[in-house]
C-alpha cells in the first residue's frame, strides 16, 4: 500500500465528516412536491452533495483532504458497478422478454452526443466535452471514463461535472418534463415511462411518479415499463458507451476541433 493510500485511511477526521454527512442526509430523507403535472423529488444524495460543497468552504474540510478523497470516489464507483452486475444478472430473461423497443432504447442516449457535443465545443470546452457528452453520465459511464482516462483527466472532470449536475437537477428535470410532455403531447404515456429509465433510480422514480400522477389508471404498466427500461439502461448502457458512444464522441470531437485548437496531448 502506498503512503498516499495509507494516509487516506488514517485521516479519521475526513471519514467521520463523511459519515456525519451521510447520517444527516439520510435523516432528512426523501421529500417530493408537485408542480402542475410534474413531480420534484429531493433525495438524500442531493443533500449530501450540497452539505459537502458547503463544508469545503469552511475549516472543517481542507483542500488537502479534498484531494485525498479523489481515490475514494473511484472506489465508490467500483462498488456501484459491482452491485449493478449482481442486480442485472438474474433479470436477463426479463430483459429479453421486454421486446425490441426496450432493447434498442439505449441508442436514444446517443442524442447527447449529436446535440450537446457541438454546443460544448461552441462554448469553448476542450476534451472535457468528451466526458460530458458521451452519455448521461451515470455511475457506469463515470466508471468507464475513470478507467480509460483517469480521475484527474479533462474527460474525468467533464463526466464528474455532469454526474454532479445530474444528481442535483436530474430528478427535478425528469419529474417535470415527463409530466408536462405526457399531458401536452399526443404520445402514449407508456412511451414516456420507457424513456424515464436512463440508468438512474432517482430520475426514473421522479419521472414515473409524475406519469402516475397524471395517469393513475396506468400505474402498474408505467412502473413495469419504467423499471424494465431502467434495468436495460444499467445493463446495456455501459456496452453502448464503450463500443459506440465514446468512440463516436472522440471521432466527432476530432472532426469538429480539427482546425480550431489542439488538445492537451498536441493531437488535433
Amino acid at each position: 500500500m502506498s503512503d498516499q493510500l495509507r494516509n487516506i485511511w488514517k485521516d479519521w477526521r475526513l471519514h467521520i465528516t463523511v459519515l456525519l454527512i451521510v447520517i444527516g442526509a439520510e435523516w432528512i430523507g426523501t421529500h417530493e412536491f408537485q408542480i402542475g403535472p410534474g413531480v420534484v423529488m429531493l433525495l438524500p444524495m442531493l443533500y449530501a452533495i450540497i452539505i459537502g460543497i458547503m463544508l469545503y468552504f469552511t475549516p472543517v474540510i481542507s483542500e488537502k483532504q479534498s484531494e485525498k478523497s479523489e481515490p475514494l470516489i473511484v472506489l465508490g464507483v467500483s462498488l456501484l458497478l459491482a452491485k449493478i452486475g449482481v442486480v442485472v444478472g438474474p433479470d436477463l430473461p426479463d430483459i429479453i422478454a421486454a421486446g425490441p423497443a426496450l432493447l434498442l432504447q439505449e441508442l436514444g442516449n446517443l442524442g447527447t452526443i449529436l446535440i450537446a457535443l457541438p454546443v460544448a465545443i461552441f462554448l469553448g470546452l476542450k476534451r472535457e466535452a468528451i466526458g460530458m457528452t458521451h452519455s448521461v453520465a451515470r455511475e457506469p459511464n463515470v466508471g468507464l471514463i475513470m478507467d480509460k482516462f483517469g480521475f484527474g483527466s479533462p474527460e474525468g472532470r467533464g463526466v464528474m461535472a455532469v454526474y454532479i449536475f445530474g444528481t442535483v437537477f436530474g430528478a427535478i428535470f425528469m419529474g417535470l418534463i415527463a409530466g408536462f410532455l405526457a399531458t401536452l403531447t399526443p404520445l402514449d404515456p407508456l412511451s414516456f415511462a420507457m424513456a424515464s429509465g436512463i440508468g438512474s433510480g432517482s430520475m426514473m422514480a421522479a419521472a414515473s411518479g409524475s406519469l402516475i400522477g397524471a395517469f393513475p389508471e396506468l400505474e402498474n404498466q408505467i412502473i413495469a415499463y419504467a423499471g424494465a427500461s431502467n434495468l436495460l439502461s444499467l445493463s446495456t448502457g455501459l456496452y453502448v458507451s464503450l463500443f459506440i458512444a465514446l468512440p463516436l464522441t472522440e471521432k466527432l470531437y476530432r472532426l469538429m476541433t480539427k482546425n480550431k485548437f489542439h488538445d492537451e496531448n498536441g493531437v488535433k
